[in-house]
């Protein structure tokens, strides 16, 4: 078994299509994979949430999909646990519910909410700390999923930050939404992103593509992971494409302020 724990740099950054994409790779290949969503806040039981996108997009299994736990309001899953009177995720539970996932070749994604560091219990545990319960077991790695633009480089550079304090690996990073006319921030933050240390640039999925259909979901998904991920996305040729000019790069500071990107 294979653990990947996918977990976005911030909210609303595309961690659930790209863990859809993630699925689709692997099952274009015939590998068994499993996904489980930490904890599902902002919707009510029945409600189709993170794991029916998952199951729709990438024909995975429903019975292979499973929810830590899930509060009605769209909160980090301590507060909302709180403000709903309900038991807080049980973050060991989940850990070894994950490890029961375990087959030959089969890859257990394990999706959080929100950033790293967002609140599970009262305790103050974290999807980095679910990371490192199970960093244990081989072959564990965080996949860190980004903004395109401004606030980029900052949030992945804080989340390799609190990856290395732990001694979690991380797999790389995939922007999980590449909007089809970058602005100056999302062009220039290809060639920064590549200037952060063990953090590859594994794949940009094109925004809008969790309103694909599943066969077209499929093709977008290879297209969009590097080969580490089961796609043939290349980084290079994407920065080479679609990032500044070589012109405007060696041209130095466009706007007074880069720290912002």
């Amino acid at each position: 078994m294979a653990l990947l724990v996918v977990s976005g740099t911030g909210t609303d950054v595309g961690k659930t299509v790209v863990t859809a994409a993630l699925v689709a790779a692997a099952r274009a290949v015939g590998r068994p994979v499993s996904v489980v969503k930490a904890a599902q806040t902002g919707l009510l039981p029945g409600e189709p949430g993170d794991l029916a996108d998952v199951v729709r997009l990438s024909g995975l299994p429903a019975a292979d999909g499973s929810e830590g736990a899930r509060f009605p309001d769209p909160l980090s899953p301590e507060a909302a646990a709180r403000l709903a009177g309900l038991p807080p995720v049980d973050l060991r539970a989940l850990a070894d519910h994950v490890r029961a996932l375990d087959g030959p070749d089969r890859l257990v994604l394990v999706e959080g909410a929100g950033g790293l560091l967002v609140r599970f219990d009262p305790a103050g545990a974290t999807l980095a700390d679910l990371a490192t319960d199970l960093a244990g077991d081989p072959g564990v790695e965080v996949l860190l999923v980004t903004r395109a633009g401004l606030g980029a480089l900052n949030e992945v550079a804080l989340s390799l930050e609190a990856l290395a304090h732990r001694g979690l690996a991380c797999r790389g990073v995939v922007i999980g939404a590449w909007p089809a006319a970058p602005d100056l921030a999302c062009r220039s933050n290809l060639e920064d992103l590549a200037r952060l240390p063990g953090a590859p640039l594994l794949g940009a999925v094109p925004a809008g593509a969790g309103s694909a259909a599943p066969e077209q979901f499929r093709e977008l998904a290879l297209a969009a992971l590097a080969p580490p991920l089961g796609g043939t996305f290349d980084a290079g040729h994407f920065r080479r494409t679609e990032g500044l000019p070589r012109a405007a790069q060696s041209a130095g500071p466009t706007t007074p302020r880069e720290d912002t990107a």
